[in-house]
């Protein structure tokens, strides 16, 4: 075993992710097949299509069943899908890192919306993690920590999906700007992004229209929230993200790329 000595003390690689379940499990080939299909036939005519355009064709064109994924940022994810999607399941990636606000965003959802919610957790906690692979991986290596703590738990959750909604917003930066509402990501599923053409001021004009959850940070110039160890709030005109991970060399945890 490759092992790292950090602090006088051995610990594991952390390139090696803990035993058990790391990848999402394989679609059924006449499933994968259907969704290639469908991307190919209709990812150009949704590229800027709105969100209910785009819920709705999810509702009648998906070949199974489709996972919701929130990070409790902002709750329009759950009340689109109440309204298009209502037999989708909610997914929260809980990281064991997140701000105590992001945790009862999460309660608040599941206690007013019908919608099974699903949370999906690392393989260890956060002791565990800091015995096995050392005190704060989060700075030692945000990759890794986002690998184990958000990539692989959410892989491991989408097995029983044959696709996934995002909150991808082409406005939120660079890496994002021509992202696609349709998509397939690596395992064949499908990839769909209702509120992908959405600016951050759409957002929080449709949560004040409709009276939606919000997430008091994002009040408090957090437009972008993430792991309470890897966020901080950002100036007004700044790249939403600039306060992800910042000083690090690091945009994305992953999920997207």
């Amino acid at each position: 075993m490759n092992l790292l000595n950090l602090d006088n003390r051995s610990y594991r690689d952390p390139e090696l992710s803990p035993a058990g379940p790391l990848t999402t499990g394989e679609l059924p080939a006449e499933v994968k097949e259907e969704n290639a299909r469908l991307v190919d036939k209709h990812a150009d005519e949704l590229y800027d299509a709105d969100a209910a355009t785009i819920l709705t064709w999810a509702a009648t064109h998906a070949p199974g069943r489709i996972a919701v994924t929130m990070s409790m940022e902002n709750t329009v994810l759950a009340e689109l899908a109440a309204r298009h999607l209502p037999e989708a399941d909610l997914l929260f990636l809980d990281t064991g890192y997140h701000f105590p606000e992001t945790l009862d965003v999460a309660q608040r959802v599941d206690a007013r919306y019908p919608q099974l919610l699903v949370t999906a957790k690392p393989r260890l906690d956060r002791p565990e993690q800091d015995e096995t692979y050392g005190p704060n991986l989060y700075r030692a290596n945000p990759a890794a920590c986002c690998r184990m703590r958000k990539v692989e738990p959410l892989a491991v959750n989408l097995t029983p999906y044959a696709g996934w909604i995002t909150g991808l917003r082409r406005a939120d930066g660079p890496t994002r700007a021509t992202a696609p509402a349709l998509s397939l990501d690596p395992t064949g599923r499908l990839k769909i992004s209702p509120i992908i053409t959405w600016s951050l001021e759409d957002t929080e004009t449709f949560i004040d229209d409709n009276q939606l959850i919000i997430h008091p940070l994002t009040r408090q110039g957090y437009p972008s929230i993430g792991c309470s160890t890897c966020t901080l709030p950002v100036a007004e005109g700044e790249d939403p993200r600039a306060g992800r991970w910042a000083g690090q060399n690091k945009t994305e945890c992953g999920l997207h790329s």
